[in-house]
Parts: C-alpha cells; sequence; structure tokens
C-alpha cells in the first residue's frame, strides 16, 4: 500500500512540474476559496479532536497546536494559501548560464525537489500550509497526521481533495492519508520519495531521522535563547523576552532560556517582572535568585537540564553571564541551533553575537517569535530546518526547490574537445542571465 501511494505521487509529480505558474496558482485559489467555504464544518471536526485531547489528558502544548479556532488562526491559514499562490514563480528560474562553446550553452534552473512525505502532529493547518508550497513549488506531497488529529484531518482533506479535483493538478499530486498507514513503510520508499519533512515532537522528529534512510528536513527541539546584554534598554528588553515567551508558549520559536549581564544583577526585576506577571516561572541559578524575591512561588531553582530544554510551557530558565562571548559560548553549546537574539544597544556588541551565533536564525533587539515563515514574507512554511544544508531556518518555496543543470547543443560531443580525446578548447564565457530567454 505505501509503494503503491509513492508510485502514485511520483508519477504526478512528473506532470506537476510540467504546469504552469497560473495553473498551479489557480489550483492554490480552489483550495482556498474551498477551505473558506468549509469553515464552520472544519471547526465543528476540530471541536471533536479536542474535546478528545482533554479527555485523554494530552500535553497542554498539543492541545494548543491543535486548536484551530484559536484567535484567528484559520484566518491566517486562509491568507496564507493566497500569499503563497501571489508569490514568484519559483520554478525554472535560471541562476546561472554560460557558454560553453559557440552553439553549446549551459544553463543552471531552479526545479522541484520531487516528492515530499510530511508527517505530522496536532497541527492540522500543516494540510494547507502543505498543499500551497508544495502546489506552487511543482511538489507532490503526501501528508500523514496523526491520530489526535483525525477529525479535523479527514474534514480538511475531503475539501482539499474536492478542490484541487476541478484543477489541473494531477489527482494523486496531494494524498491526504487519515488512515493509519505504516509511517514505517512510508519511510522505507527512498525510491520513490525524496524529502521527509516531520511536524510535531522532538519524540517524532527524532524517530524519524533514525529509521529512514530518506534526506530529513526539520528541527527535534527549539531552545531559543535571548542574551540581555549590559547596554541593553531594559524595558525594551523586558517586553521582547515578555513577548517570546508568552505570545504562543508552545512553539518553537518561543524562547526558553534567558541569559543576562552580571552587570544587571540590582536591576534584574525590571527585566523579568513581566514575565512574573505574566504567570511565568523561572528556573533560575542560585546566583540569579539572589537577585529576586525570595517569597515568589514562581521563581524556583534550576535543575539539571533546565539550559537543554524546551519547556513550551510558561518556564523559562534564567542565569547571569560575564559577557557577550560567554553568552556566545553558553548558547551554542546548549541551544538547538534554531533562533537567538541579543537585546543591546552597542552595534559592536550585537554584530559580534550576530556572527558568532552558530543557528538558523539571530535576531538584534527582536522577539524570536519572529521566525515564521508567515513574518518572513514566504506565504506560509513547511517548518524550521536547523540544518546546514539545502535550506536553513523557516523553509518556504526556495526551500522546496533545488537546481537541474541544462545543455542546449547543437550536435557536439564531448569526444571533440579537450579532456575527451579532441583538441577543441572550450570557450566558458558568463551569459548575461537577463538576456536569457528560454
Amino acid at each position: 500500500m505505501a509503494e503503491n501511494i509513492a508510485k502514485q505521487a511520483r508519477a504526478s509529480s512528473t506532470v506537476l512540474k510540467t504546469l504552469s505558474n497560473e495553473q498551479r496558482s489557480g489550483a492554490l485559489q480552489a483550495v482556498h476559496d474551498a477551505l473558506r467555504n468549509a469553515k464552520a464544518e472544519i471547526l465543528e471536526a476540530n471541536v471533536k479532536d479536542m474535546e478528545a485531547a482533554e479527555t485523554a489528558n494530552l500535553s497542554s502544548s498539543l492541545v494548543k497546536r491543535l486548536d484551530l479556532s484559536k484567535g484567528d488562526k484559520f484566518d491566517v491559514m486562509l491568507q496564507g494559501v493566497l500569499d503563497v499562490a501571489a508569490l514568484e514563480d519559483p520554478v525554472g528560474k535560471i541562476t546561472m548560464a554560460k557558454q560553453l562553446d559557440e552553439g553549446l550553452d549551459l544553463y543552471r534552473l531552479t526545479a522541484p525537489v520531487g516528492v515530499l512525505l510530511i508527517i505530522f502532529e496536532s497541527r492540522p493547518e500543516v494540510i494547507a500550509n502543505i498543499t500551497a508550497l508544495a502546489i506552487k513549488s511543482g511538489n507532490s506531497a503526501i501528508l500523514k497526521g496523526g491520530k489526535e488529529s483525525l477529525h479535523t484531518f479527514t474534514a480538511m482533506a475531503k475539501v482539499v481533495n474536492e478542490a484541487l479535483a476541478s484543477t489541473a493538478v494531477p489527482a494523486d499530486a496531494i494524498q491526504l492519508i487519515a488512515s493509519r498507514e505504516d509511517v514505517a513503510s512510508l519511510l522505507d520508499q527512498d525510491k520513490y520519495i525524496d524529502l521527509v519533512i516531520p511536524r510535531g515532537s522532538n519524540e517524532l522528529v527524532r524517530n524519524i531521522k533514525s529509521n529512514t534512510k530518506i534526506p530529513v528536513l526539520g528541527h527535534a527541539d527549539g531552545i531559543c535563547s535571548i542574551y540581555v546584554d549590559k547596554e541593553a534598554d531594559l524595558d525594551m528588553a523586558s517586553k521582547i523576552v515578555f513577548d517570546a515567551k508568552t505570545n504562543y508558549p508552545a512553539g518553537c520559536n518561543a524562547v526558553e532560556t534567558l541569559l543576562i549581564h552580571k552587570d544587571l544583577k540590582e536591576k534584574v526585576v525590571e527585566v523579568v517582572q513581566r514575565l512574573l506577571d505574566g504567570g511565568v516561572t523561572l528556573h533560575v541559578t542560585e546566583e540569579v535568585a539572589q537577585s529576586l524575591p525570595s517569597d515568589s512561588k514562581q521563581i524556583v531553582p534550576a535543575v539539571d537540564g533546565d539550559f537543554d530544554k524546551e519547556f513550551l510551557s510558561l518556564d523559562i530558565a534564567v542565569d547571569f553571564t560575564d559577557s557577550v562571548e560567554s553568552a556566545i559560548s553558553h548558547i551554542n553549546a546548549h541551544s538547538s541551533g534554531h533562533t537567538e537574539s541579543i537585546v543591546t544597544e552597542n552595534k559592536d556588541t550585537a554584530d559580534k553575537f550576530l556572527k558568532a551565533i552558530d543557528s538558523a536564525g539571530v535576531y538584534w533587539n527582536a522577539s524570536t517569535r519572529f521566525a515564521d515563515g508567515f513574518r518572513y514574507g514566504f506565504g506560509t512554511e513547511v517548518g524550521i530546518s536547523t540544518n546546514k544544508i539545502h535550506a536553513r531556518g523557516p523553509v518556504g518555496l526556495e526551500g522546496l526547490v533545488i537546481y537541474q543543470y541544462q545543455i542546449r547543443g547543437h550536435g557536439q560531443v564531448a569526444g571533440d574537445y579537450l579532456g575527451a580525446g579532441g583538441a577543441r578548447q572550450f570557450v566558458h564565457k558568463n551569459i548575461d542571465i537577463k538576456s536569457v530567454n528560454l
């Protein structure tokens, strides 16, 4: 069964990547309209999943991610589909052009990755996100949702499948699998599937990375840090840290570690008071505890592992640091490589931090919560990558295309040229990309 699904996706990808940008974007408009018109029934299904999750005593972070009716989440999801549709076509862009010889030209063009396998937990909006990004970038996608989002997934899958049926997109280009299809079998389909994108707990991501030969794009943890420098505007720092921790604690871009320069010992309360007022529990080192009120139940001793932990809740680990250098050292040692931020008024200090931090995202005087494809203007994202190959950070359309080389000639053969037995020399002359019209 899994092999058939993968084969169908591969066959569809061959057709999908030949469609025009107008055809692919038109299909996304159809998906948007269908999801918008089915909002009531989708949210009704989501309520069933929420009730089941609460009955099963699932973690609060998972329940929050499952909730599709929270705030403007549904409308943002819909807007993301339109935003992706409106983006420039990522496929077929010429990134290099070179004349090898007269009448023999070499081009490097962007091309779809091929077939994506997305395995996710709880986040039902992933269906719309991945559908939009996959179709726009010319990739086929197999989406496998978790059992905790079964009702929502089923409702949305029905809507998406029906919407795509009226477009030029091949029927099997987007396969939404709501059944208990064996994930292990799908992970074995390295002959047909090109990239696995896990969306969910670090346990899920680690398990997938350990059980497939297919390249995996994603991150296991979101251990984000903020360093408050001795030259920071403390009101700004307080506001940034508060937003990064409380805006959406279950998000992978929420701050989990707060480092404060020792010169601010007497002013620590100015940095953390907003957190305390917002119900955040501070897991502090003994040195930090001495600078904070001793009667607060929200201030607890940090234990082993707190600075290597993704709390995903209203908790944060706090420590002092001697300098920006020691902050950099601490973050590079304990961070998951997701997103870090420095708060300072000193440009030289900020520049040192921005250059030395070894993470996908590094910010100056800004909340880590900005680490998001929608906020970056990517329309939406397939996930956050902490990899150092192909794609990094929030992965939008650009991360779902690779490239291929095309040579356009007039009957030339390698044997006529130097290096293959011939005497003819290559020209290797750059061609102005702007002048090329393939």
